[in-house]
């Protein structure tokens, strides 16, 4: 088995009837890692005596018949804002070098319990506050098309570390697109579930309103099994048949200004579902406009509310873009933060009840393809700009709370984006899989 392309399924199914070892598995991952010519831009450090003591105990459970479940063995990276016992956990920002946890964050306790393998920490964009995936302070993590671009964030080294070969699974977490924005522009799926439905113990927090734990993965399959394995439940994929469903094409914000090729894709992915049998009609969500508005508010006052400690002391040392998105919520009044988050709660409900008659809207993932690092290091205006659009589609799922995936189309760094109501979690990862299979 080549443990570089297999999925965690598939390397679960290969242990559990002996076909495959974690051991094997884990040391020639780490053996991958440490040649691999881009791995200092992939993990920020990675746990090889953790690794190699779980997958010694995987294996021994393996032999004993008494695995915990299906991703007993497999090997995953996590995103360095997640808590590892004795091991840094830095979020990519040197405001917090230096800091190690005393304790795992609760999913990655519950992720090793369930027998997973920790393969160490991956970069990702300063405090998790930027789309693309750009970090000059800490690393950049390559795009899997052409390393000289950005492979989106804040979860950039979660999906480089799956593109690259260089881990089976992974776990990013995901504010206003950190899981489904590099998923899609490095041809992956990328799983938000609904905010709060896994725990945030022990993960720096960033909007503690929309931050949300998830998976990185290479097959929907995966994305179910990571988070049946961080706490979610078991969720059966087989049943759901594309023919008969009603799906929303959604046109409001998210279907403005598309670059050409995401915009191909999305047009030829509503083919093949239409030809599937699914209804795809077009959808106008009228108050989403004023969503992105005092979403603005919202983010702002929420990220200088984590990080204004740790900033005001030495501003000079975080990214200059990111520094200003974190100062945008000085000046913003508890009042107006207040007012900003009933609002938004009305117009949650609205888009709800607009959206219950579909069983899930539809919409690019991306308006854009990747932009090449140096361009926007050296143009921090047009760094803004670009990061904004990045993560316009994506961002609409955590305003209105819902839950949201990724999946690939076959067009390089285009990915599609499904998204549900709240709480339909499993529907949505059924949904995938036919979607992802139709597509295929």
């Amino acid at each position: 088995m080549d443990f570089s392309t297999a999925t965690a399924a598939d390397l679960g199914r290969a242990i559990a009837d002996g076909r495959a070892d974690p051991v094997e598995a884990t040391e020639s991952l780490l053996e991958a890692i440490d040649r691999h010519p881009l791995r200092d831009r992939i993990y920020a450090r990675v746990t090889p005596d953790r690794a190699r003591a779980e997958a010694q105990a995987a294996r021994d459970r393996a032999r004993a018949g008494l695995r915990r479940g299906p991703l007993d063995g497999v090997p995953l990276s996590w995103k360095d804002l997640y808590d590892t016992a004795g091991v840094r956990t830095e979020a990519g920002t040197a405001l917090l070098a230096g800091r190690t946890p005393a304790r795992d964050a609760v999913v990655l306790e519950r992720a090793t319990l369930a027998g997973t393998i920790c393969l160490g920490k991956t970069h990702m964009t300063e405090l998790a506050f930027s789309g693309l995936g750009l970090n000059p302070v800490t690393a950049t993590p390559p795009n899997r098309h052409d390393p000289g671009r950005l492979a989106g964030g804040s979860s950039s080294g979660a999906a480089a570390s799956l593109a690259y070969g260089l881990a089976v699974g992974a776990i990013g977490s995901d504010t206003g697109g950190s899981i489904r924005l590099p998923a899609a522009w490095n041809d992956l799926v990328g799983f938000k579930p609904t905010h709060g439905s896994l725990s945030v113990e022990g993960v720096v927090p960033l909007c503690p309103s929309f931050d949300t734990v998830g998976p990185l993965a290479r097959s929907v399959e995966d994305a179910a099994l990571i988070w049946e394995a961080l706490g979610g439940p078991r969720t059966d994929l087989a049943g759901t048949r594309l023919g008969g469903l009603r799906i929303g094409l959604l046109r409001t914000v998210v279907g403005d200004e598309l670059e050409p090729e995401p915009a191909q894709a999305l047009s030829e992915a509503a083919g093949v579902l239409g030809r599937a049998g699914v209804q795809v009609e077009d959808l106008d969500l009228p108050d989403l406009p004023r969503a992105y508005e005092i979403g603005s508010t919202i983010y702002a006052a929420e990220a200088w509310a984590s990080w204004r400690e740790f900033i005001e002391p030495t501003p000079d040392r975080v990214f200059a873009p990111v520094l200003t998105r974190v100062r945008a919520g000085r000046d913003v009044l508890a009042a107006d933060y207040l007012n900003a988050m009933a609002e938004l709660g009305r117009i949650r409900r609205r888009a709800w009840e607009a959206m219950s008659g579909f069983d899930a809207i539809l919409c690019a993932t991306s308006p854009i393809l990747p932009p090449v690092a140096a361009e926007m290091e050296a143009d921090h205006e047009r760094f803004r700009v670009t990061n904004l659009k990045a993560l316009r589609n994506t961002r609409m799922a955590n305003l209105l709370g819902l839950a949201s995936i990724s999946v690939p189309t076959g067009r390089p760094s285009c990915g599609v984006m499904l998204s549900t109501l709240p709480a339909r979690d499993g529907y949505l990862l059924r949904l995938a899989q036919a979607v992802l299979t139709s597509l295929a």
